[in-house]
């Protein structure tokens, strides 16, 4: 696919049966799960969708990294709301879910599961 004219593969998708859809974007960031970032600038992004499959999306461009602080603020972007709903659910005091919520980068679904042991 790569070094291929935009319109023509858009026609050789089409007769696999697949639909691409170019995007106009300015940037494409990425979020790793260590808390650092790839950033793409002035990417080619294109959306592929075909019948039965998960839909993908296609990224050229250069990425950076960037590394953010091991011990970022994560505690200061963990909200009230997200606290409580992981203290509900998972019937746990407030600071249980805070911890889990910080180790779990946020997630509350993840948070939610950690601490109901599945």
């Amino acid at each position: 696919m790569m070094g291929m004219n935009p319109k023509d593969l858009k026609k050789a998708m089409k007769r696999l049966g697949m639909e691409i859809e170019e995007i106009k974007a300015e940037s494409v960031t990425i979020n790793e799960t260590d808390g650092s970032k790839l950033i793409v600038e002035d990417p080619q992004v294109m959306i592929i969708k075909a019948k039965n499959q998960p839909t993908m999306l296609y990224i050229i461009g250069e990425p950076k990294k960037v590394e953010l602080p091991k011990e970022s603020k994560q505690e200061d972007q963990i909200n009230e709301e997200d606290i409580n709903l992981v203290m509900e659910q998972a019937n746990v005091d407030r600071e249980t879910a805070k911890k889990a919520l910080i180790e779990s980068k946020g997630d509350i679904a993840e948070a939610i599961l950690k601490l109901k042991g599945s």
